[in-house]
């Protein structure tokens, strides 16, 4: 009888913050901006971090947000998808 009791204590817990997650979870649910991925994507990937930003990550937040302008401060980056990256970046403002 006892280990019932803890079961069903136990189950009743998980439930519990269980619906609470997911209450939280939509309640607190952050857009991510997809242009930022896209950059990222379009940058080498080498995360070498000679752009002076952590990684191709930390580089293509701060062309999303304006912060810089320039593609081609990534070294590794080849001025065609230095190009490409500009053009991305104007048509989606």
């Amino acid at each position: 009888m006892e280990v019932l009791y803890a079961f069903l204590l136990l189950g009743g817990l998980g439930l519990f913050f269980g619906i609470i997650l997911s209450i939280c979870g939509k309640i607190f649910y952050v857009k991510v901006d997809t242009r930022v991925e896209n950059v990222k994507n379009m940058l080498p990937n080498y995360n070498c971090g000679s752009c002076g930003y952590p990684g191709c990550a930390g580089l293509a937040e701060a062309l999303v947000k304006g912060e810089v302008n320039d593609p081609s401060r990534c070294k590794p980056c080849k001025k065609e998808e230095a190009e490409k990256i500009r053009n991305y970046l104007k048509e989606n403002k």
